[in-house]
């Protein structure tokens, strides 16, 4: 067991001695257009709540802000402020095009990074770059507005402002001296050629609760610094250096900008605007507020660099700022992050992990644990609206959402992006918990229960899919999940199988698969629909509202899911069972289930299968017509994911289900029908898959095949076979197309920011990576394959699985130039200061790896770090 100080921290919080996690990186980056703070009749976030309107009207549901902090509540927050003296707003948040201004969607336009983070927060860094010349607001829409979905983006680095007036550097840390004594420190560093100014606003401020409750904290001075006291929170203490002025306000909002009606007082969110960009001081200073800001004006010469030095805590002390306690501090807590984290060892490590491995590990780790995030959203509330308030537009409901009337989240939660995606799906939280075990399995552990607990899945047994809609179908990937976290945890020295964590999962994912028993195998054929299933513009048509009237969709990946599905609540249900033999018969119950599902996606009767390319491929049922959607892409390469071992040990446990397996064989054979799963002689172990040993062989070929699928960056999510043979289909009249597009999305569907026609995408690499190396360890060297294809350079499956690792990770790591194919050659991390710095993005270019996306997506790309 690791004896680290960082886990000793992680033990003491959890056994409830010590609260380390009470303040972490909870603080969203992006509050306004969400769904949450949506109040339109027509339910178009992005309009109703917009980036100008944030500064002045204060957010009912959370708040957002630049490296920021909070309690585990949100009830009191900081964040960083900054003014370059030449914007028309000060830099309270950061700025992005709406899913309308981009040609790609909704994108954020700011140079930020996060640097390191613990499981603790005990040491926390992250780096924002500010333009010196005036932000470029109107430049990134004007430009962004005249380009179309097949030219790229236009990013800041692009604009003028950065191009030719150099930025300021912020480095932000945090380091805990205690689990509520924080110390935090600003350096700024000039990163231009002339002489600057800034004004740096360290802010703290409540969340506006009291809009609904009616007790309302306060913010004053004192010596050295501010008291924060709230009737829940209790008080807090910010200290910090002498600042040049002391500003108050209140997080409420200016009524008079926002909706023509004057301001009882002057006193309102973004007072701090007018007093430093207007010079409105016509009022008498605030002494107190519920929001406060020291402010420090700095004068930096070229390279020149500053620090200011804060203090937040529970306790009220003598000397709260030190610098040399804060060096002190930053050095203890600093050498106990490199402690911690030359401690995690993950399977596959062989020997000492490399200084590049390692760097990118931990930068995955720091964006995975940055991208927590405070999530309230009371369903049934934001439907009806508050207490004592006029109530919202009558039928938003219709629009989304209006089904979940349970859902009551209030919970600090693992987040994909914290500017793009300030919300959790389904399944990217189930692929973010297995890397977030690595590091942190009791967190992993609760995040993937999360959303099976009853105020979050609906009483039919559906999990919510994201706040846009809670209906959306997402693969089913929560028993996966839960076997990834415990195995990893189990690999560890002195670690054994969770299985009180595996029957809660189990026992929860009940309902959710008899939910799409029901509802998603409408012809009872144990061939599957889903809708989207989060693959969101993979097909020649929207699989969640654009299926023709009057036919249905059987979809290959809906049932390779289905079959996934069975064979991991299969899996749990055999260890549970090892302890408990009541187990037995679900286990049973999950196994006839995966054959029926494999022996309707194989069987003769089935036309998913064509045998002449030797792939899968969804049909559109029509008045009795089955039309093939002949697009190679992941939806076939899915049947894959469906492939799992019963190891001999674990049967010998469960005599009853063995034998069950037995005759079930014998009978097969004897019937002449279709076995789906084979035994070895060798080793007593039974692999049950979903694509059988000849199929599986020739999709290999298509697989490693670089005209194919194979990318010198990983599998390509759609053939590049289709870059020069686009799949068509004429539906009623109308042709439909679809080519290999391997950046960004040249479509509309699902709203354009992302694309699953070409790119590269980590959590499906890492599943065909895990079903290749399970193929592997049944059939050993028994089975080689070509990679890549027709190269003559044999490999077996555990290889091959290897070297689809070996791309991806390629993707972040430096060339004999120090560059990164992740960056594209972008000049800014050519600078020695940055060319350590890794961004991991949402999906990756198909032929160059170039990022592509939301940018900051760990988000599933940790999975980067475990590979």
């Amino acid at each position: 067991m690791n004896t680290s100080p960082e886990h000793q921290r992680m033990q003491k919080n959890l056994a409830g001695r010590e609260p380390w996690l009470k303040w972490g990186p909870y603080l969203s980056e992006r509050q306004w257009g969400t769904v949450r703070e949506d109040y339109s009749a027509d339910g178009m976030p992005w309009h109703y709540f917009t980036h100008d309107m944030a500064r002045s009207k204060s957010y009912r549901w959370g708040e957002d802000g630049i490296a920021g902090i909070c309690d585990t509540d949100q009830l009191l927050c900081f964040a960083l402020c900054l003014w370059n003296g030449k914007d028309p707003i000060l830099k309270e948040r950061l700025f992005g095009l709406t899913n309308q201004e981009g040609n790609h969607g909704e994108d954020v336009k700011e140079m930020y990074f996060y640097l390191d983070n613990t499981p603790t927060h005990s040491w926390m860094e992250q780096i924002y770059l500010y333009p010196c010349q005036e932000f470029p607001y109107d430049e990134l829409v004007r430009a962004n507005s005249l380009r179309d979905r097949t030219q790229p983006e236009f990013e800041i680095f692009d604009t003028d402002s950065w191009q030719n007036g150099g930025w300021f550097e912020v480095r932000t840390t945090y380091a805990k001296a205690a689990p509520e004594d924080i110390y935090i420190q600003f350096t700024i560093t000039n990163r231009s050629n002339d002489q600057q100014a800034l004004t740096v606003l360290p802010t703290l401020w409540f969340r506006n609760t009291w809009m609904s409750a009616p007790d309302k904290p306060t913010i004053q001075p004192v010596d050295h610094g501010v008291k924060a006291d709230h009737n829940q929170l209790g008080s807090y203490y910010l200290w910090f250096d002498q600042p040049d002025q002391l500003l108050f306000t209140e997080n409420e909002t200016n009524t008079e900008r926002c909706f023509g009606i004057e301001n009882p007082s002057p006193f309102v969110k973004d007072y701090f605007h007018s007093v430093l960009i207007h010079n409105d001081g016509s009022s008498a200073p605030n002494t107190q507020g519920t929001k406060c800001a020291p402010v420090y004006n700095l004068a930096l010469s070229p390279g020149e660099t500053s620090e200011i030095r804060l203090r937040l805590g529970k306790k009220k002390v003598k000397k709260p700022i030190s610098a040399d306690d804060f060096s002190r501090i930053f050095k203890k807590r600093r050498k106990e992050a490199d402690d911690f984290y030359q401690t995690i060892w993950l399977p596959g490590d062989d020997g000492e992990v490399n200084a590049e491995t390692a760097l990118i590990r931990r930068q995955a780790f720091a964006g995975l644990l940055w991208n927590k995030q405070f999530y309230r959203y009371q369903v049934a509330v934001w439907l009806d609206g508050d207490p004592g308030y006029p109530p919202p537009p009558s039928g938003r409901g219709l629009i989304r959402n209006g089904d979940w009337r349970h859902l009551n989240a209030t919970d600090v939660i693992s987040m994909p992006d914290a500017w793009e995606y300030p919300w959790f799906a389904a399944w990217d939280l189930a692929f973010q918990c297995v890397p977030l075990a690595a590091i942190d399995p009791a967190f992993a552990k609760n995040q993937l229960l999360l959303l099976l607990q009853e105020w979050y899945q609906h009483p039919n047994g559906k999990i919510p899919g994201y706040e846009w809609s809670f209906d959306s179908v997402n693969p089913p990937i929560h028993p996966w999940a839960a076997l990834e976290i415990v195995h990893l945890e189990s690999s560890r020295k002195g670690h054994e199988i969770d299985h009180d964590f595996l029957k809660r999962v189990f026992e929860q994912m009940l309902a959710n698969f008899t939910w799409w028993v029901s509802r998603e195998d409408r012809n009872g054929n144990n061939v599957f629909e889903g809708g989207f299933l989060g693959l969101d513009n993979i097909a020649l048509f929207d699989r969640e509202h654009g299926i023709p009237p009057g036919c249905t969709l059987e979809q290959v990946d809906g049932t390779a899911w289905m079959a996934f599905y069975s064979l991991h609540m299969l899996e749990i249900a055999l260890i549970l069972a090892s302890k408990d033999a009541s187990f037995e018969d679900m286990a049973t119950k999950f196994f006839e289930h995966f054959v029926s599902i494999a022996s309707a996606l194989n069987g003769l009767a089935s036309e998913l299968w064509d045998d002449e390319t030797g792939f899968f491929y969804d049909h559109l049922r029509s008045d009795g017509e089955m039309i093939p959607l002949e697009v190679r892409s992941l939806v076939g390469l899915s049947t894959l994911f469906g492939v799992t071992i019963l190891k001999r040990d674990l049967l010998q446990h469960v005599p009853g289900f063995a034998r069950r397996l037995d005759h079930f064989a014998k009978r097969r054979h004897v019937n002449h029908q279709y076995i789906v799963f084979e035994s070895s002689d060798e080793t007593g172990d039974v692999l049950l898959s979903l694509v059988p040993r000849d199929r599986l062989l020739r999709m290999m070929n298509t697989l490693f095949d670089e005209s194919e699928f194979l990318s010198p960056f990983g599998i390509r999510s759609v053939s590049k076979y289709h870059q020069d043979h686009p799949a068509r289909v004429r539906i009623d009249g109308h042709e439909l197309s679809l080519h290999y597009e391997p950046g960004e999305s040249q479509t509309g569907i699902f709203g354009g920011n992302s694309n699953w026609r070409g790119p590269i995408w980590f959590p499906t690499n890492y599943l065909l990576m895990h079903a290749l190396k399970t193929y592997h360890q049944f059939y050993g060297k028994s089975l080689w394959i070509e990679v890549p294809a027709h190269s003559g350079n044999v490999l077996d499956l555990d290889t091959a699985s290897r070297e689809i690792g070996r791309r991806l990770l390629s993707i972040f790591q430096s060339d004999s130039n120090g560059l990164r194919p992740v960056h594209h050659q972008l000049p800014l991390f050519d600078r020695p200061e940055y060319r350590d710095i890794i961004l991991f993005y949402e999906y990756f270019h198909g032929e160059t790896g170039k990022g592509l996306g939301a940018s900051h997506q760990t988000g599933w790309t940790a999975l980067a770090g475990i590979l």
